[in-house]
């Protein structure tokens, strides 16, 4: 495993060093083949292990749920590998009971595994089985009528124990080869920030300009990242999952909690970013002006927003970026003029709203939020 790790690895140096010479593509590909190290490490440890111990430990003689349950376990265990590991187990139950005691009835054949994959998935989906569950019965049934029988032993037991064997062993190589909680977390919470970074200079840019066209393009920007928001609060809650239960992790449980924290109002304040976004080309498509103030103060946010985004990456303190969020709002609300129409003040009530959500996501609480705002002159 050694020699396979430092092969690719060179894989990945040598995309580096011959960049001019090689696609982009290509150098893409080597690149994410080169970050999935560790999980391709852990899953053909776990293959090979659980293989080993249903076979020759335990005496299985067709142990293919072994290794096929270790896989599933560390490629689908994104996050609540517990969860995943007890549904894994009840899909493998429903699967070789039905299965198996319909062979046995029916015997095998074309439109047996017919039969029985469908009586596995009404069996999983009565039970309420979802997902991995579900799927897990099908494939379990239809495995057990497509293979050799088991020639000694109950086949239901046998078949059960094997996944239990490769579930547990799956669990221990995401516990024992751990990937990186942090890193993995950091490279989608940036993502996520630099849209929020991006989306925040363009409607910086509508209001400088008057002009809808930014606002608009930042609005369609920001419509666009809820699927990468799902995506990184999975990360987070598998990152959070490792760093508390691997050993090999635990130094990093105080950084992965960062995240932990900052992930819901992350999201919110891409939803407050959204309504900003709306309201900011709604007011300049029915030719109403900016005011003067918004605009700084929205560059406040798009620079505490990469402040946040480097501070974050690094655990360190948040004061500058609290102290531009701050900044923002006082200045938003300053500026609001006293003859102001709805999308005035629906502007500035964003613009603290966005900055509350980022406050929030640095780890202040509500009372402290409320006080900061309030020392400045924003209550």
């Amino acid at each position: 495993m050694a020699r396979e790790q430092g092969f690719l690895a060179r894989i990945g140096d040598a995309a580096d060093v011959r960049g001019s010479r090689m696609p982009v593509a290509v150098r893409a590909r080597l690149r994410w083949v080169r970050a999935q190290l560790t999980s391709i490490a852990q899953v053909s440890l776990g293959a090979a292990i659980a293989w080993v111990i249903a076979h020759d430990v335990i005496g299985h003689q067709q142990p293919f749920f072994a290794p096929v349950a270790a896989i599933l376990v560390i490629y689908a265990g994104t996050g609540g590998r517990r969860q995943i590991m007890l549904e894994l187990f009840v899909g493998v139950s429903v699967g070789v009971l039905v299965g198996e005691s319909l062979i046995s009835l029916i015997g095998r054949g074309w439109w047996q595994i017919g039969v029985i994959v469908a009586l596995a998935s009404v069996s999983a989906t009565f039970l309420g089985l979802r997902g991995l569950a579900r799927t897990q019965a099908a494939t379990s049934a239809s495995l057990l009528a497509a293979i050799l029988p088991v020639t000694a032993g109950n086949p239901a037991v046998i078949r059960f124990v094997d996944a239990v064997v490769g579930g547990l062993v799956g669990l221990a190589m995401a516990l024992l080869i751990p990937g990186n909680p942090a890193r993995r977390a950091n490279r989608e919470m940036q993502a996520v920030l630099r849209t929020l970074d991006q989306a925040l200079r363009g409607i910086e840019l509508a209001l400088r300009l008057e002009d809808a066209g930014p606002a608009w393009t930042a609005l369609q920007q920001v419509r666009g990242l809820q699927p990468a928001i799902e995506s990184l609060a999975t990360t987070i809650s598998s990152a959070d999952e490792i760093a508390r239960y691997s050993p090999l992790r635990w130094r990093q449980r105080s950084h992965v909690e960062r995240y932990v924290v900052a992930i819901r109002d992350v999201d919110n304040a891409a939803r407050d970013t959204r309504v900003l976004a709306r309201r900011v080309h709604t007011m300049l498509r029915r030719g109403e002006h900016s005011f003067p103030g918004m605009p700084e103060a929205v560059s406040l946010l798009q620079e505490a927003v990469g402040i946040f985004a480097d501070d974050i990456a690094v655990a360190d303190a948040y004061d500058d970026a609290r102290s531009k969020l701050i900044e923002a709002a006082r200045m938003a609300t300053v500026a609001l003029p006293s003859a102001a129409t709805i999308n005035d003040a629906a502007v500035v009530a964003q613009v603290r709203a966005l900055a509350s959500d980022l406050l929030y996501a640095t780890g202040m609480t509500q009372a402290q939020v409320d006080r900061a705002l309030e020392v400045r002159g924003t209550s």
